[in-house]
């Protein structure tokens, strides 16, 4: 009995598909961000910067959590894309600016490189950063170090939502005017420190990253 053929016909492309930003796309935009501190000379008002300031006084980190971002080594650009009049980023983007400063050395700046950019300065960008096909802010996208994308995570954690949802708040932004008790910062931080961690393992596990590295 001769052995039949099957023919497998191309599946036409999806309407709408589209295709994602290239590396060289997120590298471009990861450097027309800036670092948290120029960030916020350029976009935030005097009212603003002090709610971001206020809250990064607040915000610590254990002994443990600094253990574990010391010993990073893999380098993690993470464009953070935000706005400084949204309470939501007030109380969650300096967060990421003491994970950045907990990490290692690097040359000239530190393995976690975290750039902020504006929402509304890029909407090419910011329309792959959408969350259930809104422009939330902060959103952070994780990148390799030749900007191959990894994942992206916003705009509240899990224990933000679980505390907006416990008091059935109506707004999907709040102003910041009003800190967080500290356990709360404290969780969100948890949170937060849990997909980083997670990044860098990704980063570490890969077999691209460690053939290109030799560990």
């Amino acid at each position: 009995m001769a052995a039949t053929t099957t023919v497998t016909t191309p599946a036409l492309p999806i309407a709408g598909a589209g295709a994602p930003p290239t590396a060289a796309a997120w590298q471009t935009a990861f450097e027309a961000a800036l670092p948290y501190r120029e960030f916020l000379e350029r976009h935030a008002t005097p009212d603003q910067r002090s709610r971001w300031d206020a809250f990064h006084k607040q915000v610590s980190l254990t002994p443990a959590q600094q253990t574990l971002l010391g010993g990073f080594v893999r380098r993690m650009p993470v464009l953070v894309l935000a706005g400084a009049w949204c309470g939501d980023c007030v109380s969650q983007c300096p967060i990421f600016d003491h994970f950045a400063a907990a990490s290692p050395a690097a040359g000239g700046s530190r393995l976690i490189d975290v750039r902020f950019l504006d929402r509304d300065a890029r909407p090419d960008i910011a329309a792959h950063l959408k969350v259930c096909g809104g422009q939330r802010v902060p959103v952070a996208m994780f990148l390799s170090e030749d900007f191959t994308p990894i994942l992206f995570y916003g705009d509240r954690t899990l224990s933000a939502y679980r505390t907006a949802a416990a008091a059935e708040l109506g707004e999907s932004c709040s102003s910041g005017a009003v800190a967080p008790p500290a356990d709360a910062i404290a969780a969100v931080t948890a949170d937060w420190l849990d997909q980083f961690e997670r990044v860098q393992l990704i980063l570490r596990l890969s077999g691209r990253l460690r053939q290109l590295h030799g560990n």
